[in-house]
């Protein structure tokens, strides 16, 4: 559980800001197209930190 608060502001910062450069870069992509994007990219990067930050179990 201890994961959790460093995953979601890591996933909500990944989301604004894919959203951010389709936007800018790609407006001529379909809007739902691009927020189906931005929230797969959310979750790939949530699920990366989720298996890579590491925390001791024995660390309260």
């Amino acid at each position: 559980m201890k994961k959790f608060p460093i995953t979601f502001p890591i996933m909500f910062i990944v989301v604004v800001l894919a959203l951010w450069m389709l936007e800018k870069d790609y407006s001529e992509i379909n809007i739902m197209t691009r927020i189906i994007i931005a929230i797969g990219a959310g979750i790939l990067s949530g699920l990366i930190s989720f298996l890579l930050f590491k925390f001791d179990k024995n660390n309260n």
